[in-house]
């Protein structure tokens, strides 16, 4: 078992690279099982959970090569329509399959999907408008069995919350179904817009990118394309959050100014000073950090809700207090508990944290209880005095490179230690 060793306590100044978007890559992965051609994506992160998406694709019977920052997916002549359930429960985003697998072979059996704990993440919403194009569902406590016997047919739904998974569930079996399909309601997240962008390469015909109604005429064969995946705002948000915290500056390349707006307000309100140039974003705290004041989450274009942890430690040691709300998941905050083990003030009620800013924080031994949570509790290390080491770092793993790497390219010392021998880093040269 690994975990991340940071000792704390430096200012941060540093220029990083912003990756491929995780919540982008992994639909996109699944959609490229509907074309008949190969699809070759560019800026794909090294995360776990795009690996075991890439398993998924072997065992329904694609071919996937990686090379660097590229992935190349050969279609299957025909698509297995079973997805063997430790994969299904790996990550949250296998969900995504289902609607392949129904164009494809007109049938779905698969498990309900894992990832974090954040509470109660239903998928009622893709199944009630899959219903709608033609699909038979029967449902177990924990198995799905879906079958299209008469294929899909387009339809009208509305989404009775604006949903990412289900917009693009529905997105991916519309684009392929008879007839026309208009989609009300859905989310507009940039990520929806991303896997729009990319049906749009392979052929599809879609408008209303970036509104709350789609417009989706079937297309029966997709073409294959070459196709490059939008920056991670959440990635980007993280880094942004550290500077906040830790004092200093940085340079972020390859960032989208326009996904980031809800970020900057809350940073600027912090009195951090960020300036916007082509694709690059430069960020500086010189002064006081202030608190943020009552902040809620909510869908694009509002919070978004994977900042919010990372807010809530940027502002542990700020003048003033922050409120923030997620109204999206009910436990968005399961990192505070760690905060506390460093001698923050903050307490968690229903789903609002209370970040009253204290002087200093203190290292300590703490553990990642998710993938947000577990990037808060690095950021919070890096400010605290002394040293630190965040356990649970897997579920890190499902959404960042090399976090520990990306503190270092901002002076952070900072690096991998198993955790058998505690002493002992495994990047000793990035923690020196």
């Amino acid at each position: 078992m690994r975990g991340i060793k940071i000792l704390g306590g430096k200012t941060l100044h540093g220029k990083v690279q912003i990756p491929g978007a995780k919540n982008s890559v992994l639909p996109i992965m699944a959609a490229a099982a509907l074309c008949g051609e190969r699809v070759t994506l560019e800026r794909v992160p090294h995360l776990s959970d795009v690996e075991c998406s890439a398993k998924i694709l072997q065992r329904l019977g694609c071919r996937v090569m990686a090379a660097e920052h590229f992935l190349v997916i050969e279609p299957a002549g025909e698509l297995q329509s079973e997805i063997p359930e430790d994969l299904m429960r790996a990550m949250r985003s296998s969900i995504f399959f289902m609607a392949p697998l129904l164009v494809r072979t007109g049938r779905a059996d698969i498990t309900m999907p894992g990832g974090c704990k954040l509470g109660a993440r239903p998928i009622d919403i893709h199944l009630d408008g899959l219903a709608k194009m033609g699909v038979m569902i029967a449902q177990s406590a924990q198995h799905l069995h879906l079958t299209a016997p008469a294929g899909l047919k387009g339809a009208d739904i509305t989404l009775r919350f604006p949903s990412v998974g289900a917009t693009e569930t529905l997105l991916m079996a519309a684009v392929s179904a008879r007839g026309q399909s208009v989609l009300r309601g859905c989310s507009m997240e940039p990520e929806v817009t991303d896997l729009v962008r990319f049906l749009k390469a392979c052929g599809a015909c879609i408008e209303g990118e970036g509104t709350r109604c789609l417009t989706v005429f079937g297309t029966p064969n997709l073409k294959g394309c070459h196709y490059r995946i939008c920056p991670d705002r959440i990635t980007a948000a993280t880094v942004m959050f550290a500077v906040a915290g830790c004092g200093g500056e940085a340079v972020l390349q390859g960032a989208c100014e326009e996904d980031l707006q809800a970020v900057f307000r809350v940073l600027r309100r912090g009195g951090c000073d960020i300036a916007c140039k082509e694709d690059e974003i430069a960020i500086g705290r010189y002064h006081t950090l202030y608190g943020a004041g009552n902040l809620v989450t909510d869908v694009h274009p509002a919070f978004p809700t994977d900042a919010a942890p990372l807010a809530a430690a940027a502002f542990l040691r700020a003048q003033g207090t922050t409120m923030l709300t997620d109204s999206i998941f009910e436990n968005r905050f399961a990192c505070a508990a760690g905060f506390e083990k460093m001698r923050a003030a903050c307490g968690v009620q229903g789903r609002t944290i209370c970040v009253q800013g204290v002087p200093r924080l203190a290292g300590s031994s703490v553990h990642a209880p998710d993938l947000r949570g577990g990037a808060a509790l690095v950021l919070a290390a890096a400010q605290a005095e002394g040293e630190s080491i965040i356990t649970g770092i897997e579920h890190i793993a499902r959404g960042y490179e090399d976090l520990a790497g990306l503190f270092v390219q901002l002076g952070a010392q900072a690096g991998y230690i198993q955790m058998q021998d505690s002493s002992s880093l495994l990047n000793v040269a990035a923690y020196a």
